[in-house]
């Protein structure tokens, strides 16, 4: 088994007060200055360092020196590093830590990786640091979401654990957002190279991974559920004094239900993480997506106590884009963009979204609600959810054209999502991309629609 290092930190101080390298601590690793240790492992050293040509804070994972380590030790060691490394520059998801670099350096190889300024969800284990339920429930879908991306790339993580998820903190402290981290004991499907068996962390590990057979995306629906567990009550779903009597739990014995050791767990909550815990896969979730499903509906229906009862959550705004014909050809990874950049909004009955003559600087997708064009005092369409409006805001070459000729009225309460031209440039290119072809087949089916009430006016009305 291996103990991977924590290269978390809830604490990020300006460069030039960092302490000066020791006799422990190297001044370089390769192109990057060491600036401190973050942590350790059984078999690597994660430091703080800074990318000189990027100018960018990046954790340096580096295996100790394989010299002197017995055969079997100097082969894991190895297996576990070629593990990560043969993932470098693969996985890029906004809730999975990337590794941006693997470099063989001799006795010594090492990972770079994205540096993440937080704190492991080990921090929000103990019974005096738990978070809000509904904030559980959230941050166990993003992490839902990310290993469901994770598993179409053809990697099992095999260890997940709180250790190895990681918080994101802002400025004042308080938990934005989810990575995975740690793929070294990672099942990668499509690699040649022999995989190493009986690997994760005992406490989250199923009955199927402790036997060392082949496991599939049910061994880390259970590992996930078993720390989402730990995180609602402040203890695993089993613990013992010894290994032997902790397998023999996992193998026979059904966690304690979750209701009655916390205020607030509902019957519903119980029931979506004791079926990640079951003993036999076919029993879990059926898949991520449908694991994902069942926490984010225990938020969406108020399954689960809501700390802030209007606040909408990142989930829902994610589930909610994903039924929408907008975005029918988005990824997650693109989809996850849209929720963290986009403006969202909700408007009243008769708001104007557009008037006539307005100059137009912002698009909208109607995510709920329906609105109303009207064009000399007459409607000529009425728009639902999943169509845009105001996109020639972005699309047209020069401001005239960028001119409302019609009256958009808000009908339903409308929930938008919106952009301007300028922040749809921060997008990443592929998901403008993305943006690009939703607005092509909106603007050919609008054509279609004009060509047919040209040529069959009676038809159309």
């Amino acid at each position: 088994m291996t103990a991977p290092a924590d290269f978390s930190t809830s604490h990020s101080r300006p460069l030039d007060a960092l302490a000066a390298p020791g006799p422990d601590l190297p001044e370089q690793i390769g192109k990057y200055r060491v600036l401190r240790r973050l942590g350790e492992g059984a078999t690597s050293d994660v430091f703080l360092a800074v990318d000189p040509f990027r100018d960018q804070e990046v954790a340096i994972k580096r295996m100790r020196s394989w010299m002197g380590q017995g055969a079997e030790e100097d082969t894991l060691s190895r297996r576990f590093f070629a593990s990560e490394a043969a993932l470098a520059g693969r996985l890029q998801h906004p809730n999975v830590v990337q590794i941006l670099d693997a470099v063989q350096d001799g006795d010594a190889p090492y990972l770079v990786m994205e540096y993440v300024h937080g704190v492991t969800l080990k921090h929000f284990c103990r019974t005096d640091r738990l978070l809000p339920l509904d904030q559980i429930v959230e941050l166990g879908f993003k992490c839902a979401m990310a290993l469901s991306y994770v598993f179409r790339q053809g990697v099992v993580h095999r260890d997940i654990k709180p250790a190895n998820l990681l918080a994101v903190l802002d400025s004042a402290g308080q938990v934005t957002d989810v990575k995975v981290s740690d793929f070294g004991s990672a099942l990668n499907m499509h690699a040649d190279m022999t995989q190493v068996h009986r690997v994760g962390s005992l406490a989250y590990m199923p009955p199927e991974q402790i036997e060392g057979g082949d496991v599939g995306c049910q061994a880390d629906i259970y590992s996930l559920g078993a720390v989402l567990y730990h995180m609602i009550c402040g203890r695993p779903p089993f613990d013992a004094p010894s290994q032997m009597a902790l397998m023999h739990q996992i193998y026979h014995q059904a966690p304690q239900p979750m209701q009655g050791q916390r205020g607030g767990v509902t019957e519903a909550l119980d029931a979506v993480i004791l079926k990640a815990l079951a003993k036999h896969p076919h029993e879990r979730h059926a898949d991520w997506e449908a694991f994902g499903q069942a926490l984010s509906e225990l938020v969406a229906r108020q399954l689960v106590p809501l700390a802030r009862l209007n606040e909408v959550k990142d989930s829902e705004r994610f589930n909610l884009l994903r039924g929408l014909e907008f975005f029918d050809n988005f990824g997650d990874v693109e989809l996850w963009e849209v929720v963290r950049r986009a403006r969202w909004r909700r408007y009243p009955l008769d708001y104007l979204l557009f008037k006539r003559g307005q100059e137009g600087n912002t698009f909208h997708i109607i995510a709920q609600g329906e609105v109303e064009v009207w064009r000399d005092g007459a409607l000529v369409a009425t728009l639902g959810s999943g169509t845009s409006v105001g996109e020639m805001a972005y699309l047209a070459p020069n401001p005239e054209l960028r001119r409302h000729s019609t009256d958009i009225r808000v009908t339903d309460i409308c929930t938008t999502v919106s952009f301007t031209p300028e922040s749809l440039g921060q997008l990443s290119p592929e998901c403008q991309h993305r943006f690009d072809r939703a607005f092509i087949q909106v603007l050919v089916r609008r054509l279609h629609l004009a060509h047919e009430a040209l040529a069959h006016p009676r038809r159309i009305l």
